[in-house]
């Protein structure tokens, strides 16, 4: 099952089996949605909560298919606070192995459901904007748009890790 959603970042494409979503994908070009049903149907309205400010966590099923440490490494994204940022170095550490940044860093870049597992979330351990599959223009995009739910003052250092 397939469809589309042209979000405010560009067009998303939202893939689903029967057990819950299994990749959100960035197109280049915007695709016309026939009538979504199901699952793919209430990504879409989640979706558009998020990007209207209502939604600050996911509540979708998800069927994520990958390795043993691929799949740690997504489940530990989903636990990374809207608005909220940490280096890969903390992510590192969050899964026991501050050794393990590039493995790390590998499986955030292969995370196949952009947005609701937040790899956006994720930057360098000196606070800069790194390695995002969407572009960083989009990483940049989808953190100053979670940012900007928060006040100021909160944010001691632009992107700072939390």
């Amino acid at each position: 099952m397939v469809a589309y959603y042209n979000s405010p970042v560009g067009c998303l494409e939202i893939q689903a089996s029967e057990k819950g979503i299994t990749s959100l994908y960035f197109l280049e070009e915007k695709k016309n949605n026939s009538k979504p049903k199901g699952i793919l149907k209430e990504c879409i309205t989640q979706l558009k909560e998020y990007f209207n400010g209502k939604r600050t966590a996911f509540s979708i099923e998800l069927d994520l298919q990958g390795t043993e440490f691929q799949l740690k490494v997504w489940n530990e994204l989903l636990n990374i606070p809207f608005g909220k940022t940490i280096s890969y170095q903390e992510l590192s550490k969050r899964l026991g192995n501050k050794e393990a940044i590039r493995a790390v860093g590998s499986a955030n870049g292969k995370n196949p459901v952009s947005i609701i597992v937040p790899c956006h979330r994720v930057i360098g351990a000196n606070g800069k904007l790194v390695g995002y599959g969407g572009g960083l223009p989009r990483k940049k995009w989808l953190l100053d748009f979670e940012r900007s739910f928060y006040q100021p003052e909160l944010f001691a250092n632009e992107w700072a890790p939390a």
